[in-house]
């Protein structure tokens, strides 16, 4: 079982991306492992082609530092205690910052030098951030810290992956706009959604997470419409093919009965790798056919039906999602996200740069 990154494609997303956007910059969100991608390899392929990156932990960050990575960092969740505000000025990275206790931890240290901060603002999404009558306080009292430098920047976050919510977008877009009142510090609202459907939030720095990886954020418009391909393939392998007879049940709980003589092949992938239940239609490519996937997923191996095995034999190369079998297709059989599938990925499957 391998992960095959496309450098080359991913690069050409990222071109085809900063074209979208002209001269707006681009913090290329490698959060949670670049979405399945690999962290550091990732960061390394596209590290000329961007402004910044984006990151959840501390220790990713420190990842990407020892390894030579010196654009901006921004931790998009902030820090979790005062010992990491510590690594964050010794490391030169960037923070949000989006609750009253994370200022009072910046309050209370003492640096040898002043961290640059993003101030998140909930302009609807109610998860992090600061709400239109809190703002002007908690603002104030971060102007006022020596440990903070200025100008202060701001952030925010539509929240919709949903084509139906296209229209909520731009009222969010003005309440971001209303918060931030002409106050000076680069700003940064758009995701992939706001990339695609809404230039006029670009602002100053547009944050591209999932079509950077060629994948499109809503399952309704692949992103070849976009000119942008899917940098990644996930292939496995047939490890076995049985003869199944008419009335025989495949895997656990009798989930698949054969209504007529077949072959069923087994493939090494299942759910510990990060492929989930599926509903019934979809189907994996051999030899660049369609071959249904039958029965229950089971934790390390699948079923599908190769009919009468004409030119399938042990050993053949099974694509589980790319170029053919696009992951947004892959995830419209299940009940999760392509972004679930993509970070889902068992990060102990080796990854395969080419």
């Amino acid at each position: 079982m391998t992960v095959i990154i496309h450098k080359k494609l991913l690069r050409n997303n990222l071109k085809k991306i900063r074209n979208f956007v002209c001269n707006t910059g681009i913090i290329s969100i490698v959060k949670s492992n670049a979405y399945g991608h690999g962290l550091l390899e990732t960061s390394k392929i596209i590290q000329d082609l961007t402004e910044y990156f984006g990151l959840i932990y501390i220790e990713e960050a420190i990842e990407l530092r020892k390894n030579g990575i010196v654009k901006p960092i921004i931790l998009l969740e902030g820090f979790f205690d005062i010992e990491e505000i510590f690594l964050i000025s010794k490391y030169n990275i960037e923070v949000v910052i989006h609750n009253e206790t994370q200022i009072k931890y910046l309050e209370e240290v003492r640096l040898d030098k002043p961290i640059c901060i993003w101030m998140k603002l909930d302009i609807g999404m109610h998860r992090l951030g600061f709400r239109m009558e809190e703002l002007e306080l908690f603002y104030k009292k971060l102007k006022s810290l020596k440990n903070v430098k200025k100008p202060i920047n701001f952030i925010g976050h539509f929240g919709y992956s949903k084509i139906n919510f296209y229209s909520k977008i731009n009222k969010r877009l003005n309440y971001f706009n209303e918060l931030i009142n002409k106050r000076n510090g680069r700003k940064s609202i758009a995701s992939s959604l706001g990339i695609i459907f809404c230039r006029n939030s670009y602002l100053d720095f547009v944050r591209p997470g999932i079509i950077m990886y060629g994948v499109s954020p809503i399952i309704e418009k692949n992103c070849k419409n976009l000119g942008l391909k899917q940098a990644m393939t996930l292939k496995s392998v047939l490890i076995s093919i049985k003869k199944c007879r008419i009335g025989d049940s495949i895997g656990y709980d009798e989930a698949w009965i054969s209504s007529k003589n077949t072959y069923i092949g087994i493939v090494a992938i299942g759910y510990y790798d990060g492929y989930p239940n599926i509903k019934h239609g979809s189907y994996v490519l051999i030899k660049e056919k369609k071959v249904p996937i039958v029965g229950k997923i089971s934790m390390n191996m699948i079923s599908v039906n190769l009919g009468n095995k004409k030119n399938f034999c042990i050993g053949d190369e099974v694509i589980i999602w790319g170029d053919k079998l696009p992951v947004e297709k892959v995830a419209s059989y299940t009940k999760i996200s392509q972004y679930e599938l993509l970070s889902g990925i068992n990060p102990l499957i080796k990854r395969k740069y080419i």
